[in-house]
């Protein structure tokens, strides 16, 4: 139900339910959780560093990407 007493733009439109995030949020979720699981397995192994280095770098960045995607689509 509309509140008749916010004052609101009418330009303002709602987020979708999922807060904005698509297909994006998850397929982050996925390259972040894939490769640190794959980092843990490597460096376990004793595998060449390259390799565990390249993974982690990956996890890294993902992880950057949904805090920033986070700070940029919160609401407040």
């Amino acid at each position: 139900m509309a509140d008749p007493y916010r004052i609101s733009d009418a330009s303002e439109k709602p987020e979708a339910a999922g807060g904005g995030g698509g297909v994006l949020r998850p397929v982050l979720w996925l390259v972040l959780a894939i490769s640190l699981a794959a980092n843990v397995l490597t460096s376990s192994i004793g595998e060449n560093v390259l390799i565990g280095s390249v993974f982690g770098a990956c996890a890294l960045a993902s992880g950057i990407t949904l805090i920033v995607h986070h700070y940029k689509h919160r609401r407040r």
